[in-house]
């Protein structure tokens, strides 16, 4: 059993586990906090920015762990993967031999990339600090990269990328499906024309590099670490082996059929259907028929939450998609263990404008409100769900547009049973807003609208919108002027 004077113990240097650490670090100044992860370096929030009600902004550093340490007396990190969990006798034991008994427990141990194939050195995943700069790396000898998957990696690299070709195997029927909808994507695609726009001004955020491999800041043994900050292509020059701009080609409603060796290719029947494909290191048949020859595959595919280590001999409850299922608390299924970040899955019934996505914003929400719970329950006073959890908000970056999500912002999970109304200038804005019985429901902005606050308060509100109609989102009219 867990005594008064164990120390609280938290899994994970990302965001999640760095935010609650300092959470009770300076919630209990008294009482000793460790924070465990296989990295020297810890994800830290800087520049943090209450947009709105909801909306936040923030930095993503990565920072030497004497940092935090330097900040908390009380908190200390231990840099090395954990090795046992022994969740009955309340027991964290590490690769370098330390044991740990916990009062109470937070795992933050993210998700790990899941790759189109295991083992292959052509194909590679993007994920922590040391696969980008891999990346970076094997790019600036290719002439050809396939990339596949239509998430946030997807979308970001193949707009920063230059001089090499890009094939996009997308399996929907859109860029950014996860984002935004058909409208929203074909206002983005002039965007990856070779004459782009100017790019943004660098990022003055610090880097630190390490030499260490392997494990990474997740705290988990033999597992990547982390996921990249929000704007971790910023500053890093993704170039091709070629001196002209980049050709990007997409190929929809398509996934990898098969990934070829150069050797098996040149046995294959497809080389025989397809003698023109030329030399390459790695070939790649798609579902849709069509085959590609390039120099490495990037698996952008998704993540699974990064559980796996934590399992034998413990009886946590699964989600679905095999994330820890945390109540309203967020505490898992295992007496005095909780779960933030992208390695737990909402087991509550959610708010009807909020959705988990597995981004930076709800990771740093999830592990200060994580904290919170924890503390909580050891002072024995009651807490309510956060607010941050009433309405979805997001706020990111796509081929240089600031981008806004609010809400149901794609019209998840309403059927036919709403509306979308739509201002597009080319170029400069896309703005949509979801409707269902006159209220709005969701918000997607493209560009500078300046639109965010007053939509996010119109959603929260509930304000029955009928009688404005497409007057809503007539540019000649000043909307925030109609609802002071």
């Amino acid at each position: 059993m867990a005594s008064d004077r164990d120390p609280f113990v938290i899994v994970g240097g990302g965001i999640a586990g760095v935010t609650c650490a300092e959470q009770l670090a300076s919630q209990f100044p008294s009482e000793e906090v460790y924070l465990l992860t296989a990295s020297p370096l810890v994800k830290t929030v800087t520049n943090f920015k209450q947009v709105s009600k909801t909306l936040e902004e923030f930095n993503v550093e990565e920072q030497p762990s004497s940092v935090l340490e330097g900040k908390y007396p009380n908190l200390k990190v231990i840099q090395s993967t954990v090795k046992l969990l022994q969740v009955k006798q309340h027991l964290v034991q590490t690769e370098n031999g330390q044991t740990f008994h916990y009062k109470k427990l937070c795992l933050c141990s993210g998700a790990r990339p899941k790759l189109l194939t295991q083992d292959n050195p052509h194909v590679l995943g993007i994920r922590d600090t040391d696969s980008a700069q891999e990346f970076q790396k094997r790019l600036s000898k290719a002439k050809r990269i396939v990339v596949v998957g239509n998430g946030g990696i997807a979308l970001e690299l193949v707009y920063e990328i230059e001089g090499c070709e890009v094939i996009w195997a997308i399996k929907d029927k859109a860029i950014g499906n996860t984002f935004f909808d058909a409208g929203a994507a074909q206002f983005l695609i002039p965007s990856l024309e070779p004459d782009k726009k100017d790019r943004s001004l660098p990022c003055k955020r610090a880097r630190y590099t390490t030499d260490k491999t392997g494990a990474g800041q997740s705290g988990v043994s033999g597992e990547l670490g982390s996921a990249l900050g929000p704007d971790w292509h910023e500053g890093v020059e993704l170039r091709g082996a070629e001196k002209s701009s980049s050709r990007t080609h997409m190929e929809y409603e398509c996934e990898v059929e098969k990934i070829y060796t150069q050797q098996d290719f040149f046995m294959s029947d497809l080389n025989k259907e397809n003698s023109k494909l030329g030399m390459w290191p790695v070939y790649v048949q798609l579902t849709n028929g069509m085959a590609y020859g390039c120099d490495f595959i990037v698996s952008a595919t998704g993540v699974v939450p990064n559980t796996d280590p934590f399992l034998c001999g413990n009886n946590f409850e699964l989600a679905a998609d095999h994330g820890l299922k945390v109540d309203d608390h967020m505490r898992t299924s295992e007496q005095d263990v909780y779960a933030a970040g992208e390695v737990c899955t909402i087991g509550w019934e959610p708010s009807p404008l909020w959705q988990q996505m597995r981004l930076w914003t709800q990771a740093r929400q999830m592990g200060w409100y994580a904290a919170r719970c924890m503390a909580a329950e050891v002072l024995e006073e009651s807490i309510d769900l956060d607010f941050c959890f009433e309405l979805f908000s997001h706020i990111t970056k796509f081929f240089n547009y600031k981008v806004v999500l609010l809400g149901k912002f794609n019209a998840q999970g309403l059927g036919q049973d709403h509306e979308l109304l739509v201002r597009c200038t080319k170029g400069r804005e896309y703005v949509k807003v979801v409707l269902s019985g006159g209220r709005m429901l969701g918000a997607v902005l493209i560009g500078d609208s300046d639109l965010e606050e007053t939509f996010e308060n119109l959603i929260l509100n509930q304000m029955d919108l009928s009688r404005y109609g497409e007057e809503l989102l007539n540019p000649n009219i000043d909307i925030e002027d109609y609802f002071d």
